[in-house]
């Protein structure tokens, strides 16, 4: 089990329980493939899956899950707009965009609308439980490919 960083139960502490995460694709079979690899993380558990970015801020209002992972092509709200709208309805969930986008100005904008992370879909395999374990310690993420752009400082 990780330990985690929860502003939940009063001040951010480090504590360890189980990992609350959505996971928001619009492609199933890569929803449904992100979603195995993590279940089988001790302490990480998927409450939920979006296919849209307005049933994602939904979802993430109802379920207040500690980590939304996000995609940017999405029908309804493109990723952005969503990252927007959850830090309005559950400031404290953390936001990891994963994604096929690795243009760095889309980076920067994820991060500008609050994202805790950003890992491109062909770097997962490598880079993803890394980035979910950052940003629940409250550290930035960026993929290394992204680094190399000028978006230092997170990774």
């Amino acid at each position: 089990m990780i330990s985690v960083l929860t502003s939940r139960s009063g001040p951010a502490d480090l504590v360890t329980e189980s990992v609350r995460i959505l996971l928001v694709d619009d492609f199933e079979p890569f929803r449904r493939s992100t979603s195995a690899r993590l279940n089988k993380q001790p302490g990480f558990h998927i409450v939920g899956e979006a296919m849209d970015g307005l049933e994602a801020i939904q979802k993430t209002q109802e379920l207040k899950p500690d980590l939304v992972v996000l995609d940017i092509g999405l029908p309804k709200l493109n990723g952005i707009g969503v990252a927007r709208k959850i830090r309005a309805v559950s400031p404290e969930s953390k936001i990891l965009f994963l994604t096929g986008n690795d243009y760095p100005q889309i980076a920067s904008e994820a991060f500008g609308a609050g994202a805790d992370g950003y890992v491109i879909k062909l770097d997962a395999a490598d880079e993803l439980l890394a980035a979910v374990e950052a940003v629940l310690v409250g550290r930035h993420y960026v993929s290394k490919r992204l680094a190399r752009h000028g978006l230092i400082g997170y990774a």
